[in-house]
């Protein structure tokens, strides 16, 4: 991806709702794209169906419950387009459909989703499946900005992290990547030679693409670590003060029973800053 045109923000009742917000108006604003947005959570008749076959009084509860959640979710949107000046051309949007399927039809029309980390605290419930951002990711195969649950600054993108690999799935985020990665200021590439002989005087792939893409990039090559790749890959980011990381997403399943790879499921799980990921 060459150029980034159009952002789809999904929108929920969370706090991470306004972060998201945040980060695709600085997006919008360095690259002249339009951003869209999309309110999609999981229907009270999908989340309960047997309240509203067998008492109606708990069904027009669920009802109330779920209109008040999406009150407060448009609210919090009004609110952050006043702080941001009004936001020309931001609308909201919203389905009361099944939020996966739906979100993953807008997503086909877009060049980048931001999406959001699960919260695990069993005490907030934004209205989305735990599984909501790995299977938009898998399905829609649009690449997407995963924003983690807790606020990790303003900046996004000064110092990047790809972590390398030579599969599509690394390929494609690295495209993807480009606009950000041409305006970063310092850019580093983590690869794990996976063969024993490798011969690390080769340049990799990566390296040539980027050169031709106007990106400096300082390339980090090791043999594979002996620990989990996802928690070295975290504690890199922490070391280098990196705000972004870049990567592929792994995974494959049947009906939404995803099986995500090792280092997928450890960064999806453990993320400590925004995430740039391509299925």
């Amino acid at each position: 991806m060459s150029d980034l045109k159009s952002i789809l923000v999904h929108l929920d009742d969370s706090s991470g709702s306004a972060r998201r917000l945040q980060a695709a108006q600085r997006l919008a604003a360095a690259h002249a794209a339009q951003i869209d947005t999309l309110y999609a959570v999981m229907p009270s008749m999908l989340q309960n169906p047997y309240a509203f076959t067998i008492e109606a009084g708990a069904a027009s509860l669920l009802i109330e419950a779920e209109n008040e959640q999406r009150e407060r979710a448009r609210a919090a949107f009004e609110q952050e387009r006043r702080a941001a000046g009004g936001m020309p051309g931001v609308k909201w949007s919203e389905t009361r459909g099944e939020p996966v399927s739906a979100f993953v039809r807008r997503a086909w029309g877009a060049d980048l989703l931001v999406l959001g980390q699960h919260d695990p605290d069993h005490t907030v419930y934004a209205g989305v499946p735990p599984d909501f951002t790995a299977s938009v990711l898998i399905d829609s195969g649009k690449p997407a900005l995963v924003l983690p649950y807790v606020d990790t600054g303003p900046t996004l993108g000064d110092t990047v992290i790809v972590a390398w690999k030579s599969t599509r799935e690394s390929a494609r985020a690295v495209t993807a990547a480009l606009p950000l990665l041409q305006r970063a200021l310092s850019v580093h590439v983590m690869a794990w030679d996976e063969t024993p002989d490798a011969d690390q005087r080769t340049p990799l792939e990566i390296e040539s693409f980027l050169q031709r893409h106007d990106v400096t990039a300082t390339v980090h090559r090791d043999a594979p670590p002996t620990g989990g790749l996802g928690e070295l890959l975290l504690s890199q980011a922490a070391d280098l003060l990196a705000d972004l990381l870049v990567m592929g997403c792994y995974g494959h399943g049947r009906a939404r029973e995803w099986v995500l790879g090792g280092v997928t499921r450890t960064v999806l799980r453990s993320m400590t800053l925004p995430v740039l990921m391509a299925h």
